[in-house]
């Protein structure tokens, strides 16, 4: 298995994403690796890590996932492999829940995202965005007890 990380999909990667059929509300799960420091076009913030560079895109666009009708479900640090391998893990993982795909694409276009995707890039070294929804026959816990 090759695994690439990526801070932006290509354009056929997005395009082919996002025509696939619109089968309702999903899970993204994102594995998150960061850079040493930010790194911001305009050279500002050298100080800071990757990590809170992107923490500062995180705050906002929870915000945005709910507007949009999602939800954050769930973030953590990676702290140890149990099985298989990879050449270096992720620093982060984190799932959020979209009600569509149109959901997302919305989301992904508006101007509040366009505005905060620096600190995306300023602090991520590469991403894997893998989309999941449950099986029919599994029920979906929505809120932990």
């Amino acid at each position: 298995m090759q695994v690439i990380n990526a801070v932006q999909p290509g354009g056929d990667q997005a395009n082919d994403f996002f025509s696939t059929p619109d089968d309702g509300p999903f899970v993204m799960v994102n594995l998150l690796k960061f850079k040493p420091f930010a790194e911001y076009a305009d050279g500002s913030d050298a100080h800071i890590t990757g990590a809170e560079a992107y923490a500062r895109y995180t705050a906002e666009v929870r915000k945005l996932l709910v507007s949009f009708g999602g939800r954050p479900r769930f973030s953590g640090t990676v702290t140890g492999i149990l099985l298989g391998e990879v050449g270096e893990l992720w620093d982060m993982i984190a799932l959020a829940e979209y009600p569509s795909l149109a959901a997302m694409s919305e989301m992904m276009r508006c101007p509040e995202m366009q505005a905060i995707s620096h600190h995306r890039r300023a602090g991520l070294a590469g991403q894997l965005n893998i989309r999941t929804r449950p099986h029919a026959d599994h029920e979906v816990v929505t809120d932990a007890p």
